[in-house]
């Protein structure tokens, strides 16, 4: 029998072990994606990669088990590992953003899933302080690069929301501190 759509929970499996991630976080998680998005999918316009939101599975032990997670931003650049709703390549970036019921995993669990597979930069942003973490993939160990929190006050000392954040992979691709928080409040 196929799932109503009130039936239908989103899940992770990591290490068999099975993340319920349901309900959704709250609207901020989705404006601060959508921003972020926005920016990567306009960038990659008549690229070979390719930019996913929430809706593809990386499965990144295909070879070893069945596990999967959802990044909530993935940039895949190797299109044959593309198969269904999954991936099973190395994404070249990857964004978490953190809701209460995820952050712990996305800042351990996760972050450790991406550094074993060799995810060259790794973002974790935070709607509610308004904060992006950036980790540089360097000699198969992220390093913490940049930390940023949007002070978006021209009286307030630290006013950084026009600082250019540029993807390290893709220095085309920029965005401002303060795009990636538009209408967050």
């Amino acid at each position: 029998m196929p799932k109503l759509k009130e039936d239908y929970t989103k899940q992770e499996k990591i290490n068999g072990v099975v993340y319920n991630m349901s309900p959704s976080a709250n609207y901020r998680h989705s404006i601060v994606n959508g921003n972020i998005y926005g920016k990567l999918r306009e960038g990659f316009k008549g690229s070979l990669c390719l930019t996913f939101m929430e809706n593809l599975d990386y499965r990144y032990h295909v070879e070893e088990n069945d596990d999967y997670v959802i990044p909530d931003i993935m940039v895949i650049c190797d299109r044959k590992h593309l198969k269904g709703s999954a991936y099973t390549g190395v994404p070249r970036f990857i964004v978490e953003t953190l809701s209460p019921a995820t952050a712990l995993n996305d800042k351990t669990i996760k972050k450790d899933i991406y550094q074993n597979a060799g995810v060259s930069e790794y973002w974790i942003v935070s709607p509610k302080e308004r904060a992006v973490e950036i980790y540089y993939l360097e000699d198969s160990v992220y390093v913490l690069k940049y930390f940023y929190i949007l002070q978006d006050d021209t009286e307030e000392e630290g006013y950084n929301a026009d600082t250019i954040i540029t993807l390290r992979d893709f220095p085309h691709i920029t965005m401002a501190l303060e795009e990636i928080f538009e209408n967050v409040e």
